[in-house]
């Protein structure tokens, strides 16, 4: 009985034949609209030349290059920086109940396998590139390594692999086991106490191939503890993690709901702030003053808010932070915004289904953010904030072939940007 090839073989033997293709052609993309984040403005009738995995030109009207060129037609739709999300965890999906038990029936290498789903729907969706903000085993930078060879479809991962936590804070992974499973889990693990294993969960991160560190400033959501607000981390050891990470050329990125907890981070050094539920005045004032962006992840707020509302969805200490956590977020994005505080974009997907993410931008707009500037924060700032704006972010010649667009203009209905019609990363075509 004859068979049909699985999805994944054609796609990439598709994309082998792309790849290979573009070593003798060049791909002219002509745009009907073109936002190209490096400035607010719509820019109309351009043509894109992509050479290899570079934009080699932006040129005015419809160019179609010569005979052996590709030319790919997008009069109908907007062409843009490929979408870019700074808070996901690409190896875990929420679903309930079922979600907590995990950790005692899964193994590494279902984490592993799962990422690869969540991996493609994440490209699908338009998001050439990710920050993974903690993971089980260091599973995310095998996933990383499979989609730079080719061997798996995906964006571009930035990774931090395991979160630093303290113990019993948020992150620690024993929290909520019976005493005989819970053990003394350490820097390896990601759990630290003092100055010296600070250091050395950095080391042990930087040893594991992660590209950044993420700890867990504050109490969190969804963690089997009963506090989602306080400060769990002391300045010594805020100081020794983003000193040791700056040695190694390593950002760090901070889980953050109580003032507290962000304004010590905050005065350490790091690199940006997630959640930041309750942000005041001072707050924005000292990220603005040390330069810190701000990540908000609306849509993971709203979604945990709705879940708490079902009976047993959520354990019975976890259901009341969910409700008075979760709602905030929207109000307090707001706030930072009209306050001046950079913003770059984060989901916290995985709490929220993958593929999603364009979700956020429609809550971005309905807190008062204009569309345009939702977009440049998903593409220009997020950039920034890794510190790659040299070669992505926006549509400038010079910069890697990451693209997207949609039909019509997202600038007068946000809600285009959840139904991505084109995806190119890295020069080649993942989706038309």
């Amino acid at each position: 009985m004859k068979t049909n090839k699985p999805i994944h073989a054609v796609l990439l033997a598709t994309l082998l034949l792309s790849v290979s293709a573009s070593v003798l052609a060049d791909t002219y993309i002509y745009a009907g609209k073109l936002i190209t984040s490096a400035d607010s403005k719509l820019h109309s009738d351009k043509t894109v030349i992509v050479k290899d995995n570079k934009i080699l030109e932006v040129k005015d009207g419809k160019v179609k290059g010569g005979d052996s060129d590709r030319f790919i037609d997008l009069s109908d739709s907007t062409l843009m920086p490929g979408l870019m999300d700074m808070h996901t965890h690409l190896s875990f999906q929420n679903e309930g109940p079922s979600s907590y038990m995990k950790r005692y029936t899964n193994n590494e290498a279902d984490y592993a396998i799962e990422s690869v789903t969540f991996a493609e729907k994440t490209l699908m969706a338009g998001f050439t590139l990710v920050r993974n903000l903690g993971d089980i085993a260091n599973e995310t930078v095998a996933l990383r390594k499979a989609i730079d060879r080719g061997t798996v479809v995906g964006p571009r991962i930035y990774t931090s692999a395991k979160s630093i936590a303290t113990t019993g804070g948020h992150a620690d992974p024993s929290n909520g086991m019976s005493s005989n499973l819970m053990g003394d889990p350490g820097p390896r693990d990601g759990v630290i106490n003092g100055v010296a294993e600070a250091r050395k969960a950095v080391r042990q991160r930087y040893k594991d191939g992660a590209d950044l560190i993420k700890i867990t400033a504050t109490g969190g959501v969804l963690s089997v503890a009963k506090n989602g607000q306080n400060p769990q981390f002391m300045k010594d050891e805020l100081e020794a993690i983003v000193q040791t990470a700056n040695d190694y050329g390593m950002t760090v990125a901070v889980h953050a709901h109580g003032k507290e907890g962000m304004k010590r981070a905050i005065l350490a050094g790091v690199d940006s702030i997630e959640h930041g539920t309750y942000m005041d005045n001072e707050i924005f004032r000292l990220m603005r003053k040390h330069d810190v962006f701000y990540v908000p992840t609306i849509l993971a707020g709203n979604f945990v808010a709705e879940k708490a509302k079902i009976d047993g969805y959520f354990p019975a200490i976890v259901r009341p932070k969910a409700a008075a956590i979760g709602p905030l977020i929207q109000s307090t994005f707001a706030r930072a915004h009209e306050n001046g505080v950079m913003i770059a974009f984060g989901t916290d997907s995985g709490v929220s289904a993958h593929g999603d993410n364009a979700k956020e931008f429609e809550l971005m707009v309905e807190a008062g953010m204009s569309a345009m500037d939702a977009i440049r924060s998903a593409t220009l700032n997020t950039a920034k904030l890794l510190k790659i704006e040299d070669t992505l972010g926006t549509v400038e010649p010079g910069k890697f072939a990451d693209l997207v667009a949609v039909k019509g203009n997202p600038l007068d209905d946000i809600t285009l940007l959840q139904n991505i019609q084109f995806v190119m990363k890295d020069g080649v075509v993942y989706k038309q």
